[in-house]
């Protein structure tokens, strides 16, 4: 049954990629052309510089899509996953580069965590990687460095629907020559904030409402292109020699090299598969037709299509043109997730739901930053050609970060010298550097967009990783002793009351002083007290049964346990019922496994962490049933009160908050109980467990702490201004802990 699910998921995701990733790869054949010819190469209208610009196109297509990423990037995935992150996320698990404060040795123990074809070692490696562990600078250099090349990806998601849309709408005034200007502006913002509008359906809904687009976009221009080619030229497949390229600047010359800016467009979307393929066939296309029509090069594209085929083929551009954003704007988001999952980005809220694939989310905050920004440049720009220059700078400067981080996994990760890695560097790096360089010409005419924003975007995330850092590391240095704690003896000093208390700490060892600050104010806490860690591992993903953690801190008598989850960079977060669920269940095995005398287990006074949900009895030590179905609550009256031990007034106002508060009613309602076939040793343990269940039934309730970061009166006078300027502004605009964790209202403790 899962294999034949896994094959009906891979057939649907397969249908999918159309309308979400190939669909990048179709659109550029409505602006390249036209971003090449756009200067002085206009004035030189001859078969050879048309044959050469196909050349350049055909062969920056084989050198930098086939080779670099198909045949080279592809094999430097991380679980399936690849991008900027998934090349850093090998990087940091190979060498110690990262700079996350909460690293463990049992991460280590994930099974997505080593893969077996990184096995080798190379020793002339080793020299180099530890001269970058030892030096915190260039840990941080390279964290810069990857910050920037996600910055710059980021500003993609909102260019790409720019010139896409925009450029397929333009091709309106190739039959209406008298439309005005404005006309054209309004129709792309109009489809632009319908498209936006539309994120939060999900890319689940988009993707088969899309793929049938590209499918026939893609059946459309093959077939224009072979018209083209046999009305117009057939010579055309002469272009495929590298002659060519020499006799495109030797007429050309500095005109030429200009070009090679909108040259470059042609490789937008390259990080996929295949790039070379569909990019290949649509600048045959165009360069068939120009051979022999000079005079079309700013529209080429829709001049190159069959009258009573133009209207048809217009809309389907435009469709396609959107299914191109679409791509670009789901990775924004899964980019901006990865940001925050490792503490780069300020918190924002992820929305995944329950049929949406997994890896599938909507960030509304990005979602309307992206569409602010969008509209900006698509009526800034008046000059299409400057939004082209924008676009191309900034994916040939992702491109050329790509390169260097591959270049530092052929070495570290794939063990092979340093010789090797560095040649790659330099040969496809030279070949980026050659766009670069024309692409900085044009850097006053809009490719000072990308730039500024990225530097900001850049800023923006480095500190917030710097005052996130410093606060974590405050807090380690200033956690409560654990002989403060054991000497205030199994009541803490304080009145224990039933119920479950979870404490949310950034800790994956000690007790914050933030617990001790509550205890001083309030002397009182739940007699079941569980200190909950969430932390991001560098890989992808981390499958269910390894995810919890689970240990003790203090003596058995003290009730009080510690839950580390631990969540890869593209993991969501889940319903909170599942996780008080799951929790119960995974501290009901560790207790069960302490006893039995678990190897992996140590009673000391804060024990080393179990993986639970990997016991083969693991589920089977509690029994749970189900109250209330989901969304069967009564409206008329407020929900069935449970037997607890709050008083019935305050059971009764609860109940009925639930009750008015939207989504409440629908959250699942379950009881535990202990097996009763279950055979104890011990007796202390069915005490506990009992326990356990009697605090569950009381309530549980979520304990955040909020602290204050500050500089020192003698730092220096930019960290006081990263600190309490920029870091505070970036905290007190951002998401509020309890709604990034999905914590209800009605159970929060703050």
């Amino acid at each position: 049954v899962d294999r034949s699910y896994q094959c009906k998921d891979v057939l649907i995701l397969a249908y999918q990629s159309f309308g979400v990733l190939f669909g990048d790869l179709s659109i550029s054949p409505l602006y390249v052309f036209k971003s090449t010819f756009s200067g002085n190469l206009s004035n030189y209208q001859s078969e050879d510089v048309i044959f050469g610009a196909l050349s350049l196109i055909f062969w920056t297509l084989t050198l930098l899509s086939l080779f670099k990423h198909v045949i080279i990037l592809l094999n430097a995935d991380d679980n399936g996953e690849g991008g900027i992150f998934a090349l850093y996320s090998l990087l940091c698990r190979h060498a110690k580069f990262s700079l996350l404060p909460n690293h463990q040795t049992a991460d280590e123990e994930l099974s997505t965590y080593h893969n077996p074809r990184y096995s080798y070692r190379n020793p002339q490696s080793l020299t180099v990687k530890r001269f970058a562990e030892r030096h915190k600078k260039a840990k941080t250099a390279l964290l810069l460095l990857v910050l920037f090349g996600t910055c710059l990806l980021i500003c993609v998601g909102f260019l790409t629907p720019a010139i896409s849309i925009r450029s397929a709408i333009e091709g309106v005034k190739v039959r209406s020559s008298e439309l005005h200007y404005g006309v054209v502006l309004i129709i792309a913002c109009i489809l632009l904030v319908g498209l936006f509008v539309l994120q939060h359906r999900g890319t689940y809904r988009v993707a088969f409402m899309f793929a049938p687009i590209v499918i026939l976009w893609s059946l459309s221009i093959a077939a224009i292109g072979v018209y083209n080619i046999l009305k117009w030229n057939p010579r055309v497949y002469k272009a495929l020699s590298p002659y060519y390229i020499y006799a495109f600047f030797r007429d050309t010359r500095y005109d030429g090299w200009i070009s090679l800016g909108g040259v470059l467009l042609c490789v937008t979307g390259a990080e996929a598969m295949f790039a070379d393929l569909g990019q290949y066939t649509a600048a045959s296309i165009r360069a068939a037709f120009l051979s022999k029509n000079f005079a079309a090069v700013s529209t080429s594209f829709y001049a190159s299509i069959p009258d009573s085929l133009f209207w048809p083929v217009l809309v389907m551009a435009t469709l396609a043109a959107i299914v191109a954003s679409q791509s670009v704007i789901s990775a924004t988001f899964s980019i901006v997730k990865q940001c925050y999952a490792i503490g780069c980005f300020p918190r924002v809220k992820v929305v995944h739901k329950s049929k949406w694939f997994r890896g599938q989310i909507y960030i509304p905050e990005i979602n309307w930053v992206l569409l602010v920004l969008c509209l900006a440049v698509t009526v800034g720009f008046r000059d299409i050609n400057h939004l082209g220059n924008a676009y191309g700078l900034t994916y040939m400067s992702a491109m050329f970060v790509t390169t260097w981080l591959t270049a530092l996994i052929i070495n570290f990760v794939w063990g092979q010298s340093l010789v090797l890695a560095l040649l790659f560097a330099l040969f496809f790096g030279s070949i980026e550097i050659i766009f670069l360089s024309s692409s900085f010409i044009r850097i006053s005419k809009g490719g000072w967009v990308p730039l500024v924003l990225s530097v900001i975007f850049m800023l923006i995330m480095f500190v917030w990783h710097y005052g996130s850092r410093k606060k974590y590391l405050y807090d380690f240095h200033n956690k409560v002793p654990m002989k403060q704690i054991l000497t205030l003896g199994p009541s803490l000093g304080i009145v224990r009351v039933p119920g479950i208390g979870l404490i949310f700490t950034a800790l994956v060892s000690g007790v914050p002083a933030t617990f001790t600050r509550f205890l001083t104010n309030l002397p009182t806490f739940y007699q079941v007290a569980v200190f909950v860690c969430e932390k991001t591992v560098l890989v992808p993903y981390v499958p269910q049964k390894e995810r919890y953690l689970i240990g003790r801190i203090g003596p058995k008598s003290f009730r009080m346990y510690r839950c580390i989850v631990r969540n890869g960079y593209k993991d969501v977060q889940k319903n909170e019922d599942d996780f008080e669920n799951d929790l119960i269940m995974s501290i009901a095995e560790f207790i069960q496994l302490e006893a039995e005398g678990s190897g992996t287990l140590e009673g000391s006074v804060d024990g080393r962490m179990a993986v639970v949900r990997t016991s083969e009895k693991f589920g089977k030590r509690l029994e749970i049933s189900e109250l209330e179905r989901n969304g069967e609550a009564s409206s008329s009256m407020p929900p069935t009160i449970l037997n607890s031990s709050k008083s019935h007034i305050l059971q009764y106002l609860q109940s009925t908050y639930e009750m008015e508060s939207p989504g409440s009613t629908l959250r699942r309602r379950v009881r535990f109980k202990l097996q009763p076939d279950m055979n104890y040793r011990d007796p202390n343990v069915k005490d506990e467990l009992l326990e356990l269940v009697e605090a569950k039934q009381s309530g549980v309730a979520y304990v955040l702490g909020h602290s204050h970061i500050k500089a020192k009166m003698n730092a220096p006078c930019l960290k006081r201004f990263v600190i309490h300027v920029a870091y505070l502004f970036l905290r007190k605009n951002c998401r509020a802990p309890a709604v990034v964790l999905n914590i209800p209202q009605t159970c929060l403790i703050e």
